[in-house]
């Protein structure tokens, strides 16, 4: 299984309130390989806050699949969010890290 994590910086306050776009459902949940979605917020920086998107697949292809898919443009097709009152966008940057799952322990 891989983590396909989207590291995105926003100015202070928005990461809370970015972080259910991210989870909403769709045909994401259809896409073969696809496992979930967790999104999680960092707010102890300083200078910005970090949303987390994480999601997870079977393998490296069904991400590169989705990746390439209509279902990713269609998703993406909005382009970045605009700040409250339609106003310059609240992200500040971003960086796409991909993990492969080396060892997992649950709960009994």
């Amino acid at each position: 299984m891989y983590v396909v994590t989207n590291r995105i910086r926003t100015k202070k306050g928005f990461a809370e309130k970015m972080a259910p776009r991210f989870a909403k459902p769709g045909p994401l949940q259809e896409m073969d390989g696809f496992v979930k979605v967790e999104v999680t917020v960092r707010d102890n920086v300083e200078e910005h806050d970090e949303l987390n998107v994480n999601m997870y697949w079977e393998t490296l292809e069904n991400f590169e699949a989705w990746k390439n898919s209509d279902t990713f443009r269609e998703a993406h097709k909005g382009g970045r969010p605009s700040g409250e009152g339609g106003g310059e966008s609240p992200m500040l940057g971003s960086e796409l890290v991909i993990a492969k799952v080396a060892a997992v322990l649950e709960a009994k």
